[in-house]
Parts: structure tokens; sequence; C-alpha cells
């Protein structure tokens, strides 16, 4: 056998075996949601049922969370990504030696702990009055999270022709007109793949929002106290709502992008 051949299977057999720990999981969790068990569980199968969907609906804690969740991520598209924007701009433009050591310091919530972000967010905020809940899970999540926004926007830049921004401005066009009509365009790709990440690093955190989310209880947080008090079949079922919803907004972008990049093509 040649060694192309060899390492073809190899790559086959990485990417089956890939794929298999990634969705292995995900299969057997919504199994989990149709066995007539009270626990999460796909073994002993004690038969098939829908009944932990009713159990869902009926579990207006659990949908108060996911509101809350929802909210929250909102919130931190709204301040994560616009910061993340500045800052990515902020840094493009300085060409001094504090570049490194502003870089560092930009993305060192990344390496702080959630559980340190939590606390010293819980505590600064109290010392001006400002109380757990979805404001205070907003705001401490947003410095974490604003540093995967500039990270993104900064790969883009550092891919972007300078002269296209240098011949705008010598035809007369204002740095607000050069922005908008010349690099905001360009960058859209990595603001909308950042907004993305942004939303779901929100929606999945739980070490920071356990500390300041108070009483507004986050679903990761909820789900986590349900632990103690024993999880059913039911979180199974919203698992597997989530995962369809994700499946199908993914379905709608791709063709969307199809059918832009084919109407790009045919104009050309």
């Amino acid at each position: 056998m040649s060694s192309q051949r060899l390492l073809a299977l190899g790559l086959r057999f990485y990417v089956v075996v890939f794929f298999g720990y990634l969705f292995l999981p995900l299969l057997v969790m919504a199994a989990a949601t149709f066995n007539d068990s009270r626990f999460p569980t796909v073994t002993p199968w004690d038969g098939t049922t829908l009944r932990w969907f009713g159990e869902l609906a009926a579990d207006g804690g659990m949908w108060q969370a996911l509101a809350n969740s929802a909210v929250v991520a909102a919130g931190v598209l709204c301040l994560a990504v616009p910061i993340g924007i500045a800052t990515a701009l902020f840094l493009n433009t300085v060409s001094s030696r504090a570049k490194p050591f502003l870089y560092a310091l930009i993305l060192s919530p990344l390496l702080t702990p959630g559980v340190i972000i939590g606390i010293s967010t819980l505590i600064f905020w109290r010392e001006l009055g400002v109380t757990g809940g979805r404001f205070l899970t907003v705001l401490g999540q947003s410095t974490f999270i604003a540093a995967y926004v500039m990270l993104m926007v900064t790969a883009r830049l550092q891919r972007f022709d300078r002269t296209m921004e240098r011949a705008a401005l010598d035809l007369g066009a204002s740095q607000w007109q050069m922005f908008r009509r010349i690099l905001l365009p360009y960058l859209k790709p990595a603001i909308y793949s950042a907004a993305v990440i942004a939303f779901l690093q929100s929606f999945e955190n739980y070490n920071t929002s356990l500390f300041v989310v108070g009483h507004d209880t986050t679903l990761t947080v909820y789900i986590a106290s349900k632990v103690r008090t024993g999880l059913t079949p039911a979180v199974n079922a919203l698992g597997l709502i989530l995962i369809l919803v994700t499946v199908a907004l993914a379905i709608v972008y791709e063709v969307k992008r199809r059918r832009e990049a084919a109407r790009t093509r045919s104009s050309i």
C-alpha cells in the first residue's frame, strides 16, 4: 500500500472519529428524550414516549431561565460587539511599542477564570449600589466576550488593503464615509461571525453568571441547580429543540449564502 493511500485512509478514519466524538453524545441525548424513564438515560430503555415534551412545556422555571439567557445574550451582543470592534480598530492604528502591552491587557480577561470575573464584578458594582441581575450579568460577561470579538475583527483587519482607505480619503471622503462604505462592508463577515460567537458564549456561560445573576436565573444556572434535586429528560427535550433550531438556522444561512454567491457569479 502506497504512502498516499495510507495517508488518505488515516485522514478518513480521523474524520469519522472526530465527527463521532462530536455528534454521538448529541444522538444519545436526543434518544434519551424519548425514553420513558424519569432519568435522562437510554439504558435501560423503558419504552418510547413523548411525555417529556409535555413536562418541558409545563416547566415555567425552565422557560423563564431560557428567556433570561436570551435577554442577557442580546444585551451582551449590544455591548460586547461594539466594544470589540472599536478595540480592534484602535489596535489597528497603534504602531508604538506599547501595542503588545495593550494587546495582552485586552486579552487578559480571556485568561482570567470566570469565577474570578464573576466575584470581582459583583463586588465592584455592589459598592456602586448595583445588585445582581440580568444587567450585571451582561456587564460581567461582556468583559471577556468583547475580547473574542476583538480577536475575530483584528484577524479580518490584518488582511485589509490599506491603500483602499487612503484612496478614499484622497478622493475627498470623510473618515465616516470611508468607514461606512469601505471598511464596514469588508468587516461584515467577521462582525457577523463574532456576533454569533458572542451570543453562544453568553448563552452557555455558567461560571461568571453564577455569581452575578441574582434572582434572574439563566438557563445554565437553572439546570445546574436542578442537578441537586434530580434532572428529568425534560432537559433533553429542551436540548433537542435547541439543536433543531440551530440546524435550521444554519441551513437557512447556507442556502442564503449560496444564492448570493450564485447571484454574484451571474452578475459577473
